[in-house]
């Protein structure tokens, strides 16, 4: 059986299952929280023991790193902080930049958004394909040389990927959607991440909301960046709610909420997994937390393996235009629009 409450190791950083992803306190989903309610929840994380807090540039397009700035930098050597470089914004609008110059750019803009003058773990958020991988992570070691960052990490990237940047450079981490509904990282990266000694770093580890009853048959309001995934359209929508109600039932067989037998899946399938859900409530955020105290049996883990299947989740998981962005793994027949 494992033990959730165990200290996971990330690179360097040895830290508590249970991070925060702090992109929906200023980007993607809605409704977002005042800026208030966001620096309380920040606090009342720190207060409550959380180790780990996940930003990137693109989130608010600046917004969330200044946000992190300006309400946690007094307690910084209590907590681990990462950042993401390449995929930004430019006039309200997603691109990619991989290259030397824009990596080194976009450092110096994070640096002074977080009101720091180092940043512990700094991911490439995507593969610019225009960009030889090695040129990319090369910027990002003279970054680490220089003392600006203290490790090197990657998202959405391939085990392929992984092995070209860590030729150059031990990674520290690779970070990839992984919850019960989106298992792409099990086709490779998941491994190649064990042979590498490379901690992992799951993002939407309770399915963008679906697997914490946060999505109901309406769907997610207008704006909101899930609205353009096929996931959360009709028909796909309707057959992945029935599935999640499915989930519901285990997770009430066990006496736990659906969000805490989700981290809790997540956790247990490797000891070098940490999860970084996000959420606007301190509610939620101490229901995650308490997903540490759980002991649950071998079988309700398998229960979950059963029902969420590759083939099992209807529709793609992004639009065609933010597939493209993405250098994961497909598994066979996955369909892509």
């Amino acid at each position: 059986m494992t033990v959730l409450s165990s200290p996971r190791a990330i690179g360097p950083f040895t830290l508590s299952p249970v991070g925060l992803g702090c992109m929906n306190l200023s980007h993607a989903y809605l409704p977002r929280p005042e800026p208030r309610q966001a620096e309380k929840l920040l606090l009342h994380a720190l207060d409550q023991g959380v180790d780990f807090f996940d930003t990137a540039a693109l989130y608010g397009f600046g917004a969330n790193e200044e946000l992190l700035g300006r309400t946690l930098m007094d307690w910084r050597d209590e907590f681990v902080l990462a950042s993401k470089c390449v995929l930004g914004g430019k006039d309200g609008q997603r691109g990619l930049d991989g290259s030397p110059q824009a990596i080194t750019a976009t450092l110096e803009d994070s640096l002074r958004r977080l009101n720091v003058e180092h940043i512990d773990l700094y991911y490439l958020h995507r593969l610019d394909a225009n960009v030889p991988i090695e040129e990319s992570v090369g910027a990002l070691v003279r970054a680490v040389e220089s003392g600006k960052i203290g490790a090197i990490g990657l998202s959405e990237m391939s085990a392929a990927t992984l092995r070209r940047a860590h030729a150059v450079h031990p990674i520290a981490a690779m970070q990839t959607e992984y919850s019960p509904w989106t298992r792409n990282a099990e086709v490779a990266v998941l491994d190649a991440c064990v042979e590498l000694s490379v901690g992992f770093v799951a993002f939407s580890p309770v399915a963008r909301g679906v697997l914490a009853g946060g999505v109901g048959p309406a769907g997610v309001p207008k704006g909101d960046i899930r609205g353009a995934m096929p996931r959360f359209q009709s028909p796909h929508l309707e057959r992945n709610l029935a599935l999640a109600g499915q989930f519901k039932a285990i997770a009430d067989q066990v006496g736990c909420t659906m969000a805490q037998l989700s981290l809790a899946w997540v956790l247990s399938r490797r000891p070098n997994i940490v999860v970084i859900p996000g959420t606007t409530s301190t509610v939620h955020l101490d229901e995650n937390l308490a997903t540490l105290t759980l002991d649950l049996p071998a079988d309700v883990f398998a229960a979950v393996d059963a029902l969420f299947t590759f083939e099992a989740v209807s529709g793609p998981r992004y639009p065609k235009s933010a597939q493209a962005q993405i250098d994961t793994e497909t598994w066979p027949g996955e369909p892509l629009e």
